[in-house]
């Protein structure tokens, strides 16, 4: 079996709690069907499993990991799962890991994307989706809500949050910038008032006015430059073995090539999890025309009724951009092709990202400077989330084509009520969002099925 080298390990694991390959594959494969709940019930059900039943993992270990795959772009439960099964049986653990985290959603939600596409005229199917996009509204605010507590733990973090909210809402500028100006001011103010980047991290100011480590970070691995391009070569080998295929034999008018080259770049500068993700490819999407909003908010409904990563939605996204733009091809395969590129597009740079850091996850978490631009960076994504919320509960409360019942002066009276009531539901009892999505869909088909 490939082992990550010995010099990769940042904590040991619990003794004797190496699991045979067979016991650990069908783990993946299991919780590949059974993921739901979005990257926080993902993070919680990983740490149940491996840390409190099976003893796979030590609790420090799997606390390191998740701070890492926080400071990374891209969906940090799936990173998280790439790692931890890097560091169970190496490379090809890893792959297990991460392939079976996502294969079932990849299956559905080609499926879903079909049956919205081909049929999602149907007056039933409009009720589904109206009780879905009220649904979406109330877990984005949620998400916006429980991000905040989490995120904003010093009044001048809330002012990061506020300005990428103007930037983004009023300015329309677009989420890479927004992200690099959040990270060069947490550099400029983690020099001067060290104490904001500190909280959280438990252990206040140390000497030399920088955060004091938790404990002695072990050296990093030796020759990381070897590493990251032996990483990296195999990484680009992979993309380059599909890129140059789509690249060569696309027709003309497909937008298959611009699928794979954008999502491939969103991967690396999309940093602050599943709703960032989508906040920047919404503002994306929308600008060159390919999808709507209230196609957007639709499928971040779908993603959420689906196991595996919440960014899913993006193959969503993906599938529809090329089912109305096919070029030569039918309909229905220009959108599954459009839908697998994308999602090859977005999750292979997590396995590159985590294949290449991790033997160097202690230097990367405990770096002062790193942990106050990253800070930074997080409370500015709250407020980026904050706009796509705004903007989902525009397109989902006022539609441009109302139409139907329900209707009052241009709002959807229906889905507002949606909304308010998933958010109460959410707020007393904490309900499974895919549950709670779906009962919203039936809500909306029984309200058609009425009248």
């Amino acid at each position: 079996m490939d082992h990550p080298p010995p010099s990769a390990s940042s904590a040991p694991l619990a003794p004797g709690a190496q699991p045979a390959f067979r016991e650990f594959f069908r783990y993946w494969l299991r919780l590949g069907f059974v993921n739901f709940g979005g990257p926080a019930g993902q993070i919680a059900m990983m740490h149940k499993d491996l840390v409190a039943e099976r003893g796979w993992v030590a609790e420090k270990l799997f606390q390191r990991a998740l701070g890492f795959c926080m400071i990374l772009p891209g969906p940090e439960a799936h990173q998280l799962a790439v790692y931890l099964g890097w560091r169970l049986h190496g490379y090809a653990g890893g792959i297990v890991a991460g392939l079976f985290f996502l294969l079932p959603s990849v299956v559905l939600m080609l499926f879903l994307s079909w049956l919205a596409a081909a049929h999602g005229g149907a007056p039933l199917l409009q009720g589904v989706f109206r009780g879905i996009a009220g649904a979406v509204v109330a877990i984005v605010a949620q998400a916006v809500w429980r991000m905040a507590r989490k995120s904003l733990l010093h009044p001048a973090l809330y002012g990061f949050a506020a300005a990428s909210f103007l930037m983004g809402y009023a300015l329309k500028l677009k989420f890479p910038g927004i992200v690099v100006a959040a990270g060069l001011m947490g550099l400029w103010l983690g020099q001067l008032r060290p104490d904001i980047f500190c909280q959280g991290v438990g252990q206040g100011v140390g000497q030399g006015g920088v955060c004091a480590p938790e404990d002695e970070a072990p050296a990093p691995a030796a020759r990381p430059w070897r590493h990251l391009a032996r990483v990296g070569g195999v990484g680009l080998a992979l993309w380059l073995a599909v890129a140059l295929p789509v690249y060569l034999l696309s027709g003309p008018g497909s937008l298959l090539p611009k699928i794979l080259s954008f999502y491939s770049r969103a991967s690396f500068v999309t940093f602050g999890g599943a709703y960032a993700v989508l906040s920047y490819v919404s503002d994306m999407a929308m600008r060159l025309g390919w999808v709507g909003q209230e196609q957007l908010v639709l499928g971040l409904g779908l993603a959420e009724t689906t196991p595996g990563p919440l960014i899913m939605v993006t193959q969503y996204v993906g599938f529809l951009t090329a089912w109305n733009h096919p070029g030569a091809l039918t309909p229905l395969t220009a959108g599954i092709l459009g839908g697998l590129l994308t999602t090859f597009g977005m999750f292979l740079p997590s396995f590159f990202l985590i294949f290449a850091g991790g033997p160097f996850i202690e230097a990367l978490t405990a770096s002062p400077r790193l942990r106050a631009a990253l800070t930074g960076i997080t409370a500015a994504v709250v407020g980026v989330i904050l706009k796509l919320g705004v903007v989902f509960a525009q397109a989902t409360f006022w539609p441009k084509s109302p139409g139907g019942v329900g209707y009052l002066g241009g709002m959807d009276v229906f889905a507002l009520a949606v909304a308010v009531a998933c958010g109460l539901v959410l707020w007393r009892w904490n309900t499974g969002v895919h549950l709670l999505v779906l009962a919203c869909g039936a809500l909306g088909a029984a309200l058609v099925l009425a009248g």
